[in-house]
């Protein structure tokens, strides 16, 4: 039973979230969170939930601007001690269904600089669940959005969609 009518936005406080095993923000360098979402936000993670953060890049030193020490802290309130790992294509959620060999082929729309990606694993640990996936200096979602007005071209779109549906199974399989 698919909601089509509109989106499906909750908090990280609120129980509903937990039907959804996948979870996806924009813009996290925007994000805040108050003490029971904080809370809300670790559970949903340490109980399989996924979350994918995309949208948002730097302006010149790496992690400084475009709101990473906001986002970085966010995930800190409810981690302390996490770290993001950098990703690279040989790794599960690459491979999840597309397999995606080179982060050469992650379209950019707006962003001047290579898209990074990172990961929060379980205690840290890259031999365990990914938790949380970063697309860092990337827009990603742009290409979702726009793929069916040719306002960006549909090779792109696709390469786009490929990286979106390795998120959801492997999301909805580990």
């Amino acid at each position: 039973h698919p909601h089509t009518d509109g989106s499906v936005v909750y908090t990280f406080d609120d129980p509903n979230l937990f039907r959804y095993p996948v979870a996806y923000m924009a813009e996290p360098g925007f994000w805040t969170m108050n003490e029971k979402e904080v809370a809300g936000f670790r559970a949903y993670l340490k109980k399989g939930g996924f979350l994918i953060l995309d949208d948002f890049r730097h302006d010149g030193d790496p992690r400084a601007g475009g709101g990473w020490d906001n986002m970085e802290g966010n995930v800190r309130r409810a981690f302390p001690g996490a770290q993001f790992l950098p990703m690279d294509p040989s790794m599960t959620v690459f491979d999840s269904f597309f397999k995606i060999e080179s982060f050469d082929v992650i379209p950019q729309d707006y962003d001047r600089d290579r898209p990074e990606f990172l990961g929060l694993f379980e205690d840290n640990d890259p031999n365990k669940r990914l938790m949380m996936i970063v697309n860092y200096s990337t827009d990603v979602s742009n290409f979702w959005e726009f793929s069916a007005t040719g306002f960006r071209p549909i090779e792109d779109s696709n390469q786009a969609y490929k990286l979106g549906v390795n998120y959801i199974m492997y999301g909805m399989t580990h």
